[in-house]
């Protein structure tokens, strides 16, 4: 359990000054109105898409893999579409950060919540599966409002950046738990809490399963789930957010819980997961996450790198 972080004398240190400078930039900008911010967002995303080839690489293979018989005049628009949210991504991290409530709660829509609290009603934790959606930062600090819930985070090597995340993503929020603590999250779900979890992202090897993925027949993917899922005996419960293209906000979306589950088939229960990863993408998927190497690891050390042509 990460405590509410406080302010430390180090952190005015001249190897900090860019990063308030940085930080500053953003924080004044956060003022500005919503649509001005998403169209300095979709700017944004048309310099990545230009000037960091790479990103619209990665992303442009992820989607060639995942969707092999779509189009190439339909890959291309959806890059484009994509780095434009990932530009938009940037400015809503200084609105889920540092937006009054009053402001940021007017942009919340939800839908079936009464499928989170169908889970809660004997007490047990909810292990929310979240996906990573460019709108991440925002779903964290607007689910507070619905349900104040606790949150598995990666550290930040910059003691600054730490700080600061950790204090915005706190904000209408209980706590924060490092990804690596698998300890704080067992106790947490054990104790009836609401605990975020991501499953959607190539972890590597270890604790892996090699599952379906839209067309990748063997994509790795954790076993994170199903070990929270049983070691806490708690409920699984899918929830999306969206960013409406009409600018009105965004949309919440809790689904029914995943009934039998895990079964003890890892196999089937991860690739359960999967299809619940692949339902979301498919309803909006140019706000999805591509620029990720999704399909990095590979069954075998032999196996030929995807993302090399």
């Amino acid at each position: 359990m990460i405590e509410k972080p406080r302010f430390e004398p180090r952190f005015l240190l001249p190897k900090y000054w860019l990063t308030w400078l940085s930080v500053g930039f953003l924080y004044a900008i956060s003022w500005l109105p919503y649509q001005w911010q998403l169209g300095m967002g979709r700017v944004l995303g048309r310099l990545f898409y230009r000037f960091v080839p790479r990103r619209a690489d990665i992303a442009r293979r992820n989607l060639e893999l995942s969707f092999p018989n779509m189009p190439a005049d339909e890959v291309e628009p959806l890059v484009r579409k994509n780095l434009e949210n990932t530009g938009i991504a940037f400015f809503e991290t200084g609105m889920a950060w540092w937006w009054p409530d009053w402001r940021i709660r007017r942009k919340l829509h939800v839908h079936g919540v009464e499928h989170l609290h169908a889970a809660q009603r004997d007490g047990r934790g909810v292990l929310l599966l979240l996906f990573h959606f460019l709108s991440l930062e925002v779903h964290a600090r607007l689910h507070g409002f619905v349900k104040p819930a606790v949150g598995l985070y990666r550290p930040h090597n910059n003691a600054v950046m730490e700080y600061l995340q950790t204090l915005g993503r706190g904000r209408s929020n209980k706590y924060m738990i490092q990804r690596r603590d698998v300890k704080g999250m067992l106790q947490a779900l054990d104790q009836g809490e609401i605990a975020g979890y991501l499953p959607d992202q190539d972890y590597g090897r270890r604790k892996t399963i090699f599952a379906p993925l839209f067309a990748v027949e063997k994509a790795s993917t954790t076993t994170g789930t199903l070990l929270f899922a049983h070691g806490a005996n708690c409920a699984v419960l899918p929830v999306t957010c969206f960013r409406r293209d009409d600018g009105t906000g965004y949309d919440m979306t809790f689904y029914p819980e995943f009934e039998n589950f895990p079964t003890g088939d890892d196999l089937a229960d991860v690739t359960r997961v999967n299809k619940m990863v692949e339902f979301a993408i498919q309803q909006r998927p140019e706000q999805y996450m591509w620029i990720h190497r999704r399909f990095k690891t590979r069954p075998n050390d032999t196996d030929p790198d995807l993302y090399k042509r």
